[in-house]
């Protein structure tokens, strides 16, 4: 068995692990910031993976001084965002095949997501998977957000399963942290940020693909029970 202890739940990440809105974000980042005359550099961008909205803007705020026009240039963000997204919420690769996975081996899941639960709510409708989790954890749903374990133990307790029977699914680093502290098993899917060794010693694996860690789980969980016709 490649995971230290049977997996009881995953709690899933959501932006960048389920659907595939970070380089959305990451886009209009650079756009919205060139409309008010600024640049801003990938590495910048970077460093807001995985981090709530107002944490962000605090951080943007931060890094640019009061002369920045933060009005300005969030509107033209959001428009940015919302325009790309009406063309529909794209997914990660072996997100559906995942989730279906584990529904059919009867393994409780949820979402722990720096973002806000209307947005979560609002994205994995849009991908038809809302309700194959059985809790949603979102930012206003904890006290400190990832880096913080919070939300994977909120997680956690919401579907009674000990937060060190959980594998965690994530592509940040704040995400890994996050499941490190809460004592979870967390595996590291990489997006936009490559695996760096600290990531690596707070990971039971990193999987190249949501298709791999997928073949790890159809390798390990107990076959799918048969549905009686009679």
């Amino acid at each position: 068995m490649p995971f230290p202890r049977p997996v009881r739940a995953v709690i899933f990440d959501m932006d960048g692990l389920l659907v595939d809105t970070e380089r959305v974000y990451a886009d209009a980042l650079l756009r919205a910031c060139t409309a008010v005359g600024h640049t801003m550099t990938d590495a910048f961008v970077h460093s807001m993976i995985g981090v709530p909205g107002k944490e962000c803007v605090a951080m943007i705020e931060a890094h640019y001084g009061p002369s920045f026009p933060m009005q300005i240039f969030s509107v033209e963000y959001d428009r940015l965002v919302a325009a790309r997204l009406e063309q529909g919420v794209p997914l990660r690769p072996g997100a559906s095949e995942l989730v279906l996975l584990l529904r059919e081996r009867g393994i409780p899941r949820a979402i722990a997501s720096s973002s806000r639960g209307v947005t979560i709510e609002r994205y994995m409708r849009a991908v038809g998977l809302y309700d194959d989790f059985a809790v949603i954890v979102g930012r206003e749903d904890v006290a400190m957000p990832k880096p913080a374990p919070d939300p994977f133990l909120a997680a956690a307790r919401g579907l009674g399963i000990a937060p060190a029977d959980c594998l965690v699914l994530e592509d940040s680093y704040h995400g890994i942290a996050a499941a490190h502290a809460a004592g979870t098993m967390p595996i590291m899917v990489p997006d936009m940020l490559a695996p760096t060794d600290e990531a690596r010693t707070r990971c039971i694996a990193v999987a190249e693909s949501l298709h791999e860690v997928g073949r790890l789980l159809d390798a390990s969980l107990p076959p799918a029970r048969a549905t009686r016709l009679w």
